[in-house]
């Protein structure tokens, strides 16, 4: 007889469930051996197409006649810019190396003062990112409730290693985690499930500068702190009693685990 979530595991490989409904499926497929097999099936299938099907060409005549008109759009714009200002040569060595020196200078002054510029920016890039995670597919890289599965994963992967727990006797279960980036730095995202709310906790090195205890943006609630030399912020449509447990909870772990 078939399981009753043959349908929506389909659906889940498909990415038509949004985060909460595939993460269900994600986690019933581990304990329904039928359910595994189909997902596995799937997805076999998926990569013998992807590997057998041969993609349609252009024809020669047609390809030929889109790199003319490449070319002739090419010349057109170097007409418009006019004709390249010649080259300065004969530089004394000492004004490349005061320039050098400059560019160095510049951009240490530039890394101080864009600083704040950039925390004023993480409430908004955090919500960019929570967004994204909702949409199906998104929501994590690995998938296990087990601190010993995920903790590692994130090793290569990002910039950082994050306490890592499952409080699911408090409410509070870990789905899994994934890796996000923030002006170019690879965050590491745990992704808890507390009732029917998603919340992404985001790990990164935020700098000297003081993060935000508590803000919203877009109806979601952001909650962050420090934990040793890193940076967390908890985001999700969830209460703020629901992200202060948490954020407690995984305070208390990266103070355990500093001494």
């Amino acid at each position: 007889m078939q399981c009753a979530e043959s349908l929506r595991v389909q659906a889940a490989f498909d990415g038509e469930l949004d985060a909460v409904s595939a993460a269900a499926v994600e986690r019933h497929a581990e304990h329904c051996p039928e359910c595994r097999a189909l997902r596995e099936h799937l997805e076999r299938t998926r990569k013998a197409l992807r590997r057998d099907l041969e993609y349609g060409r252009a024809p020669p005549e047609l390809r030929a006649r889109i790199a003319r008109a490449l070319d002739a759009e090419t010349a057109a714009e170097r007409r418009d810019r006019g004709p390249p200002r010649p080259a300065w040569r004969g530089r004394p060595f000492w004004l490349g190396t005061l320039a050098g020196a400059g560019a160095a200078l510049a951009a240490s002054v530039a890394v101080v003062l864009l600083a704040p510029l950039l925390l004023a920016r993480l409430p908004d890039e955090l919500i960019a990112a929570h967004l994204r995670s909702l949409a199906p597919g998104n929501l994590t890289a690995v998938i296990s409730t087990d601190r010993h599965t995920v903790k590692p994963w994130f090793a290569g992967r990002a910039d950082v290693s994050p306490v890592v727990a499952d409080f699911g006797a408090q409410g509070y279960r870990l789905v899994g985690g994934r890796a996000d980036y923030l002006d170019r730095q690879r965050m590491a995202v745990l992704v808890y499930e507390h009732g029917m709310h998603v919340i992404n906790v985001f790990a990164f090195l935020p700098g000297r500068e003081a993060l935000p205890a508590e803000l919203s943006r877009r109806g979601f609630h952001i909650s962050c702190w420090r934990g040793g030399d890193l940076g967390y912020c908890a985001v999700s449509d969830a209460g703020w009693e629901e992200l202060a447990a948490l954020r407690k909870l995984l305070a208390d772990l990266s103070e355990r685990d500093a001494r």
